[in-house]
């Protein structure tokens, strides 16, 4: 069978498909229930999240025209009214942005989302082919082969703050930040998904006067952001204006089967999504959308994300960072300064094999990390020495899993760098 250009590229091999198979086999296997996954990005269990939730599906089970909206109804391709105009409210109320359910969307997960925004802004065009900027690499993963041409991003490299024996910090490069014309969007995540960076309220501000000065949208991934789950650990003002996408999600705060995007953005941007979704899937999913509508309504959405969400994820992350500050000892290596996310992002200067080694050799001995290069989409400079001395673990795992992988993780570095 002969598949088309468009077939090829998207059957063929990628990193998050390599990167999903090879977790999906480990778990498999015979060893798979002795296995630490420290990952994934799959959000962690937390007991007072999932019991309002079983809550709601319990009233929704009970009640046949709540059941037949949630599960027999399709939706409009834009998504599931009640939720819009009901988190329309709420950001206008929280924030006094200008929302209007006009300005919001659902989509079938943020991926999906993600892939027709950033195939609906590059590609090719009348007058020539446009990319997606990323500002800062490292950037998140599942970016990396969305675009339906080839080359569809450009990234550049980060101005790297060290801070402290132990600590650094990701910047964007301003002095080589190019906007050229071939540029349709930029995009950043925040917090960023591998290394839990959050891109300053003033780096933010530049890259929108820089959008709005070139005339293209600033697209900012909030998927653990603010307003909800709001998985961030430092200040950061939530921005949002008629020449910014932000796109949100449900899966961090407890419904990643959902498959629940948000995107806020222009009313032109969201009746094309809403074209797509039509043509791709119909409509979206009901279910994110109807399990959240009263905590949408009420608010609680915001109050659940900053009492219970937020305090989880920091107190396993400050857990997590004390474990391997104690346990790295003298070795050359330096966390990035944990902003926000479930991920750590760990330096392994001079490390004596790349990041995709040291990954084999952890996996051999029952912990599942991801290595550092798969997330440099966009960037040019393959030589870049840096990209192969960094992994993520994810840390929101039950505590003493984490405990024996960061134990495993500190032993293996310990031996590399001894031996080399």
């Amino acid at each position: 069978m002969s598949f088309s250009n468009f077939g090829n590229k998207f059957t063929g091999s990628s990193g998050i498909l390599e990167l999903m198979d090879d977790l999906g086999n480990a778990l498999a296997s015979p060893d798979a229930k002795d296995l630490i996954m420290m990952g994934g990005g799959n959000p962690a269990h937390i007991a007072e999240i999932e019991d309002i939730l079983q809550q709601r599906l319990i009233d929704i089970a009970n009640d046949k025209n709540e059941l037949q909206q949630l599960l027999g109804v399709y939706d409009t391709p834009q998504g599931e009214k009640a939720f819009i105009q009901a988190l329309a409210k709420l950001l206008e109320k929280e924030y006094g942005w200008p929302i209007t359910e006009d300005n919001i969307a659902l989509t079938n997960g943020s991926q999906s989302a993600f892939f027709m925004l950033f195939n609906l802004l590059a590609g090719e065009h009348e007058n020539g082919k446009k990319k997606i900027l990323f500002p800062l690499a490292p950037e998140y993963i599942g970016y990396a082969d969305s675009g339906i041409s080839q080359a569809t991003f450009k990234a550049y490299k980060p101005e790297i703050e060290l801070i402290g024996e132990r600590q650094f910090k990701y910047h964007v490069d301003f002095n080589a930040l190019e906007i050229t014309k071939d540029i349709a969007a930029i995009c950043v995540s925040r917090p960023t998904n591998p290394t839990g960076n959050v891109v300053t309220d003033e780096e933010i501000e530049k890259l929108g006067e820089l959008a709005a000065q070139h005339r293209i949208p600033l697209i900012i991934d909030g998927a653990y952001g603010t307003p909800f789950p709001d998985i961030i650990f430092t200040a950061a003002k939530p921005i949002w204006n008629e020449n910014t996408i932000l796109c949100l999600s449900l899966s961090k705060f407890g419904l990643p089967a959902a498959r629940t995007g948000i995107v806020i953005a222009n009313p032109d941007v969201i009746k094309a999504l809403s074209n797509m979704n039509a043509i791709l899937s119909l409509a979206p999913n009901s279910i994110g959308a109807r399990l959240t509508l009263n905590m949408m309504q009420s608010g609680d959405i915001l109050k659940l994300s900053r009492e219970v969400i937020k305090p989880f994820y920091q107190a396993r992350c400050e857990q997590a960072v004390t474990q391997l500050e104690q346990r790295l000892g003298e070795l050359p290596v330096r966390i990035h300064k944990p902003e926000g996310a479930m991920f750590l992002w760990l330096w392994c200067k001079d490390l004596p094999v790349n990041s995709q080694q040291l990954y084999q050799n952890l996996k051999d001995q029952g912990l599942i990390v991801v290595p550092g290069h798969y997330f440099f989409p966009g960037l040019d400079d393959d030589q870049w020495q840096h990209q192969n001395e960094c992994i993520r673990i994810n840390y929101s795992q039950a505590p003493e899993k984490v405990t024996r992988g960061i134990e495993i993780l500190c032993n293996e570095l310990h031996r590399l760098y001894e031996a080399s």
